[in-house]
C-alpha cells in the first residue's frame, strides 16, 4: 500500500506545486479585487457540484461496488457494471448543464447573492460561471474513469489529471491579451482543463483494457447496490459542500477581497490534505473494500490504522506552520504584483483559521473509508449533516466580528466535530480503530507538532531580526530557510520521541498490510501497474 500511497501522494504533490505556481501568476495578474471575486465565485460553483455529485457521492459509491464486483464477478461483471452507470452518468451531466446553462443569472443570484448589488461583479461572474460550468460534466466523466482506473491499482494517471487544470490556466492567464479580460483567460483555462482531464483518463482507461462503452442500464444487483449508496453519499457530500459553500455565500456580502482572501488560504491549506489525506484516502477505500470482500477484518482494520499514522506525520508539520508562521507563508508566496502585502496579511489570518482543522481535513477520508468499504453511505451522512449544521451556525455568528476568518474558523470547528462522530460511530458500531493501535503514536506525533510550531515562530523571529537589512527576497528567504531547517528539526524530532523503529515499522507494516493475504493475482508485480516502479523502501511524501 506504501507504495500506492506514494504515487498518488508524489503525484498529487507534483499536480499542488504547480497549483502554487498557477495560484502566484494569478494572484499577479488576478490581483484580488472585483474580478478575482468573479472569477472566484464562477469557479467555486462547479466546484461544489464537482465535489458532491463526482469526486464525493460518486466515488463513495462506485468505487466499494466496483471492487465488490470486481473481487466477486470478475473483470467482464465489472466493466458491464461501469458501462451502465457511465451511461446514466452522461445523461445526468448533460441535463444538470443544460439548466445551468439556460439559468445561469439565476444561479448566481442565488448561489452568491452577495454580488447582486454589485453589478461590476455580478454580470462578470455569470459571464465566467457560463465557460467554467461545463467542467463540472468533464470531471464527472474523469471520475468514473477514475474509479474504474484505481480500482485496478492504476493511480497514476487520475493522481496527475489536476496538473493539466493547472498548466492549462497558467497558460491562458499568460496570453490574457488575447481575452477580454484576465477573468475571462482563467475561465477558459478551466474549460479546457477539463477537456484535457477526461481524454487523459479514457485513453488511460482504454490502454489498459478497461475502456468505457455506454450501455442501457439495468437494476441488477450491482446497480441496485449502487444506487442505495448513492443517495446517502449525495447527502453526505451535500453536508459537507453545503458547509464549504456558506463560505463563498457569506463572503459574497463581505467586502472585496474577501472571497479572494479564503480562496489563497484554501490553496495552501489544500496542500497537505491532497498530497497527504487524499492520496491514503484515494487508495485506503478500494484496499478495504476488496479485503472485507474477502473476509479480512483484522487486515482491514491494520491498513486503516497505519493509514492514519502515516497521515497524521506528514501532516503535524504544516499544521504547526501554519498555525506559527501563517503571514510569512502568504507574504513569501503571494505578495507581488497586483497582491498586496495587506492582502497577504488577510490571507495569513484566514490560513491560520483554517489550520486549526488540517489534521480533522486530512484524517476524514480514512475515517469515512471504513464505512464506505462496508457499503455503509448513512452513517457518514448522519456525521456531516451534524458538523455542517454546528458550522454554518458559527459562521453567521463570526462573519460579523471575524469576517472571512471566522468562516475559515467555523469551517474548523466543523472538521472537528465531523471526525468525533464518524469516530463515535465507528465504534458504536463495533470497527472503530484500536486505540492500542494508534493512541501512543498520535499523542506523541501531537507533542512534537506543539514543540515544532514553537521552534518554527522563535525561528521566523530571529530571521526577521538577522535578515533585516535585505531589500529584496527577504520572505523567500527566511521560508526556505525555515522550510530546510524545519524539516530536519522536525524528523530528527520524530526519531527521539518515537524512535527510528516505530518510524521504519510503519513504513514496512503500511507497505506489507496490502499484501499479506491479497488475492494472488494481486501479489504479483504487474507491468501495467505504475506503482510497481516504485521500490517498497521509497520514503513517503513530504507534506
Amino acid at each position: 500500500m506504501i507504495r500506492r500511497i506514494a504515487t498518488v501522494g508524489g503525484l498529487t504533490l507534483v499536480s499542488r506545486l504547480t497549483g502554487f505556481i498557477r495560484d502566484v501568476v494569478m494572484a499577479a495578474i488576478l490581483g484580488a479585487g472585483p474580478m478575482a471575486d468573479a472569477f472566484f465565485v464562477a469557479f467555486r460553483l462547479p466546484n461544489h457540484f464537482r465535489a458532491i455529485f463526482a469526486e464525493g457521492a460518486f466515488a463513495a459509491a462506485f468505487v466499494p461496488a466496483y471492487a465488490r464486483t470486481l473481487e466477486e464477478a470478475g473483470l467482464p461483471a465489472a466493466k458491464l457494471f461501469a458501462d451502465q452507470i457511465a451511461a446514466a452518468l452522461v445523461t445526468i451531466n448533460l441535463v444538470l448543464l443544460a439548466i445551468a446553462l439556460l439559468f445561469t443569472p439565476e444561479v448566481v443570484g442565488l448561489l452568491a447573492p452577495g454580488l447582486v448589488g454589485d453589478p461590476e461583479r455580478y454580470d462578470l461572474a455569470v459571464a465566467l460561471t457560463r465557460i467554467t460550468f461545463p467542467y463540472l460534466a468533464l470531471v464527472s466523466l474523469e471520475t468514473l474513469f477514475a474509479g474504474v482506473l484505481n480500482a485496478n491499482n492504476r493511480f497514476a494517471a487520475a493522481a496527475s489529471a489536476p496538473v493539466l487544470l493547472n498548466l492549462s490556466v497558467i497558460a491562458t492567464l499568460l496570453l490574457t491579451p488575447y481575452f477580454p479580460d484576465a477573468g475571462h483567460a482563467a475561465a477558459w483555462g478551466v474549460l479546457i482543463a477539463g477537456v484535457a482531464q477526461a481524454i487523459l483518463l479514457g485513453f488511460d482507461a482504454e490502454a489498459h483494457g478497461f475502456g468505457i462503452r455506454l450501455r442501457m442500464p439495468k437494476l441488477d444487483e450491482p446497480t441496485r447496490k449502487f444506487l442505495k449508496a448513492l443517495g446517502p453519499a449525495i447527502l453526505g457530500a451535500g453536508g459537507v459542500q453545503l458547509a464549504l459553500f456558506a463560505d463563498t455565500l457569506i463572503a459574497t456580502f463581505l467586502p472585496t477581497g474577501a472571497l479572494s482572501a479564503l480562496y489563497y488560504a484554501d490553496r495552501i491549506n489544500q496542500l497537505p490534505i491532497g498530497v497527504v489525506g487524499i492520496a491514503v484516502g484515494v487508495v485506503l477505500l478500494p484496499e478495504m473494500s476488496r479485503r472485507l470482500a474477502a473476509g479480512d477484518e483484522a487486515g482491514a482494520a491494520s491498513a486503516q490504522a497505519r493509514g492514519i499514522q502515516l497521515a497524521l506525520l506528514l501532516t503535524v508539520p504544516c499544521a504547526a506552520a501554519a498555525v506559527a508562521i501563517p503571514d510569512l507563508i502568504m507574504r513569501a508566496l503571494f505578495a507581488r504584483g497586483a497582491f498586496t502585502a495587506a492582502d497577504a496579511l488577510a490571507a495569513g489570518n484566514t490560513l491560520a483559521a483554517y489550520s486549526i482543522g488540517l489534521i480533522p481535513f486530512v484524517l476524514l477520508r480514512s475515517f469515512t473509508a471504513p464505512f464506505y468499504a462496508r457499503r455503509d453511505t448513512l452513517t457518514p451522512v448522519k456525521a456531516a449533516l451534524l458538523a455542517a449544521t454546528v458550522n454554518i451556525g458559527l459562521k453567521v455568528v463570526l462573519m460579523g466580528p471575524l469576517a472571512q476568518v471566522g468562516l475559515a474558523l467555523a469551517t474548523s470547528i466543523g472538521a472537528w466535530i465531523n471526525l468525533s462522530l464518524l469516530a463515535y460511530f465507528a465504534r458504536r458500531q463495533g470497527f472503530a480503530v484500536s486505540g492500542t493501535a494508534i493512541g501512543g503514536p498520535v499523542a506523541k506525533l501531537l507533542i512534537v507538532g506543539v514543540v515544532f510550531a514553537g521552534a518554527l515562530f522563535a525561528g521566523a523571529y530571529g530571521l526577521h531580526q538577522a535578515l533585516a537589512s535585505m531589500t529584496h527576497f527577504r520572505d523567500e528567504t527566511a521560508l526556505a530557510i525555515l522550510v530546510i531547517g524545519g524539516g530536519v528539526l522536525y524528523f530528527a524530532l520524530v526519531a527521539v520521541v518515537l524512535g527510528r523503529n516505530w518510524f521504519m515499522g510503519l513504513l514496512k507494516d503500511v507497505s506489507t498490510a496490502a499484501d499479506t493475504d491479497a488475492p494472488a493475482e494481486l501479489d504479483e508485480p504487474d507491468p501495467t501497474d505504475d506503482s510497481a516502479a516504485l521500490p517498497d523502501s521509497e520514503p513517503p511524501p513530504k507534506g
